[in-house]
């Protein structure tokens, strides 16, 4: 029988509150990535395992469980942790005959010889962001026991951990050495790291400081990097010269206050986008990535657990994701320490030499679909509207890395990136006679207009049937260019 949520959470609460407070649990630490796949050109996943290991990437953070993802993880020997979306967990939470089936699919099935190594399941994702108002609130603790039991049934439980990566929003306050977590979330937090703690699992945590400096506009913009500051925070004998640390901080002290001085903590995101915001671009995502990393490895730890780095970190993210929804911001398609194409995007070094870029990536013809320079424009909204509604403008914007290319150059940008979207199908470059394509590449400065990979799952709309090239050759401003018909 279905016990009512609030006699399961009660039931639950008392259980896990008699586990005693266990001291930290000794791994080895590293920087980790997470490897999203909400793309518009998607490298192929076999691809994407021999760019990880060729830059000593020994962990990376998955959204979901992909097979495809999962299949060519198996035998690399990288360490997973594996997601589930919050949308499941209502369902996991009610029924253990599909946490059963989710484990079998997921996790049993690959971790098999030369399989995959599954250290960790994040069971949803900032399930308690405030913007969610509570919706997935009831069902978290009920999904981890029966994602448990499962566990246990397939003999699992003591090698993979149960996790739920949190928001740094769940916790708050004016001083690292006050952090509380949200009055809302008291209960429900106690009970998750009465679990965690009860399976030597450590609490995960999400840290932004780039959203805190893109939110608001007098956040001292040199306290967001790791360069040293002017605007120092002193919190008792502690001073803190970074927001990361500050932030971390806020969450042992939250910890400690329930309870748990000692929980270990994981970084399940941390990273700076590339583009699309004012703040971001590619030296500000160096500068803070480089620090973060030289940070963490150099074991220095925070104020309140000095000496000891958060347990993992894993950056995000690995690639930029242009089907990402833009409604926090159009930087949040470019977080990539990659571009879509596996190419570093600037120099960093996670500890092991310099980024080196995907090997043996095929790319589509060096060609792109410009504006028509004989044709007037003033038509142009809703064909520029269509192409931007299945490809990625968003560094057109404001603070873009393409905000300054002109009115024409904005056309044409949006029709490139929709005729690469669907691997330069002539027919899409048409716009009723408004595209053409070009030999030459149009990118201006920084504002590079792609070409496509071949290994691609083209995510947008696809036109059936061909069409014909007429091989006129003219030339416009400079730019070779042939008529689509």
């Amino acid at each position: 029988m279905k016990m009512a949520t609030a006699h399961l959470s009660s039931k639950i609460l008392r259980l896990l509150l008699c586990v005693s407070v266990s001291s930290v649990v000794v791994v080895e630490s590293g920087i980790g990535v997470n490897w999203g796949t909400v793309a518009l050109h998607r490298l192929a996943p076999d691809t994407v395992v021999d760019l990880l290991k060729d830059n000593n990437i020994a962990k990376v953070k998955l959204f979901d469980a992909d097979p495809t993802v999962m299949k060519a993880l198996m035998g690399s020997g990288i360490e997973v942790m594996v997601g589930i979306p919050n949308e499941m967990l209502s369902l996991l939470s009610t029924s253990p005959s599909a946490s059963d089936l989710w484990v079998s699919l997921n996790v049993s099935r690959y971790m098999v010889k030369r399989g995959v190594h599954i250290k960790f399941v994040a069971v949803g994702n900032e399930p308690f962001l405030s913007s969610y108002s509570g919706q997935f609130q009831p069902y978290v603790i009920p999904a981890l026991m029966n994602l448990q039991q499962s566990l246990a049934k397939a003999n699992l439980a003591g090698a993979v951990k149960l996790v739920v990566p949190c928001n740094a929003d769940a916790y708050e306050s004016s001083l690292p050495s006050q952090g509380t977590f949200r009055t809302d979330l008291t209960e429900i937090i106690t009970q998750l790291v009465s679990f965690l703690n009860s399976n030597n699992a450590p609490f995960v945590v999400n840290i932004y400081p780039f959203l805190s400096l893109y939110a608001n506009s007098d956040f001292p913009q040199d306290y967001a990097f790791f360069n040293g500051t002017a605007h120092a925070v002193t919190d008792g004998p502690n001073v803190y010269y970074n927001a990361f640390d500050g932030n971390f901080d806020t969450l042992v002290a939250a910890l400690g206050k329930l309870g748990f001085p000692q929980m270990p903590i994981v970084v399940g995101e941390v990273g700076w986008p590339t583009d699309g915001a004012p703040s971001a671009n590619l030296t500000a995502a160096k500068s803070f990535n480089q620090g973060l990393v030289r940070s963490v490895l150099s074991n220095k730890g925070t104020p309140l657990r000095p000496g000891v780095p958060p347990m993992d970190v894993y950056l995000f993210s690995l690639f930029d994701e242009g089907g990402k929804s833009v409604l926090p911001g159009n930087f949040e398609r470019h977080w990539g320490i990659f571009s879509f194409d596996g190419q570093a995007k600037y120099p960093l070094n996670l500890g092991n030499g310099m980024l080196k870029n995907a090997r043996e990536v095929g790319y589509l013809p060096s060609r792109w679909c410009v504006a028509n320079p004989t044709r007037d424009l003033s038509a142009v909204e809703d064909h520029f509207k269509l192409a931007c509604s299945y490809a990625d403008c968003t560094t057109l914007s404001y603070g873009g890395s393409c905000n300054g290319i002109g009115e024409k150059g904005n056309v044409s940008y949006a029709f490139n990136s929709y005729y690469q979207l669907q691997k330069q199908n002539p027919r899409s470059c048409e716009f009723d006679g408004l595209g053409l394509v070009t030999f030459l590449d149009p990118s201006v400065g920084d504002c590079r207009f792609l070409v496509g990979v071949t290994d691609v799952k083209s995510l947008g709309f696809r036109f059936n049937g061909g069409g014909s090239i007429l091989s006129l050759i003219i030339f416009w401003g400079g730019l070779l260019v042939y008529r689509i018909i």
